[in-house]
């Protein structure tokens, strides 16, 4: 009993190290990053009030709006991760990530401002932004579509420690539903 007791223990021992360095994994990185979108940490949520605070087309109350539905887009993100390469100190993680098609649903938005132009005029017949802004963000938080994309996450091993590469401005929209595709 005890000769098993004591087997146990050093797995124990063993498996406690080897946990503590599984986290530094490229795989583990990745997940840990797009985990951080769906956990809505808090500097996902930082950078979200920069980017919403720097967008000039909305009004406060719109502002607020769009800061909610990135909010729920972001934890409804899934992932699959599909395959870790290394080489050396460079890894790349090839991941699938299904997010809301907002791509689809901004370019339906501009096709319906085109053919119905009237609806959004103030009361000068002149064009109002704010009306095909709160029409938007509208279509944006009724969206139901989804789309998968491939994202290639880039890693570099610094001493140690796996560091997720600047993520490029495809990827940053691919994340955030908007690319093009």
């Amino acid at each position: 009993m005890k000769k098993v007791l004591s087997i146990l223990g050093i797995a124990l021992v063993l498996t406690g190290c080897s946990i503590g360095n599984m986290d530094n994994t490229p795989t583990k990185k990745v997940e840990t990053y797009l985990n951080n979108y769906q956990t809505l940490d808090s500097n996902v949520l930082s950078e979200l009030d920069s980017l919403v605070d720097q967008e000039e087309m909305f009004d406060e109350d719109q502002k607020t709006t769009y800061r909610d539905i990135m909010k729920k887009h972001y934890q409804d993100l899934t992932y699959t991760i599909k395959e870790e390469t290394v080489n050396g100190d460079k890894a790349t993680v090839e991941a699938e990530i299904e997010v809301n098609d907002y791509t689809k649903v901004l370019k339906e938005a501009e096709t319906y401002r085109t053919t119905n132009e009237d609806e959004f005029l103030d009361d000068e017949g002149m064009f109002d932004e704010s009306m095909f802004n709160d029409y938007k963000l509208e279509e944006l938080k009724d969206n139901k579509e989804r789309v998968k994309y491939t994202i290639y996450f880039s890693l570099t091993k610094s001493g140690d420690e796996w560091v997720l590469d600047d993520l490029t401005e495809t990827e940053q929209e691919k994340i955030l539903g908007i690319y093009e595709y």
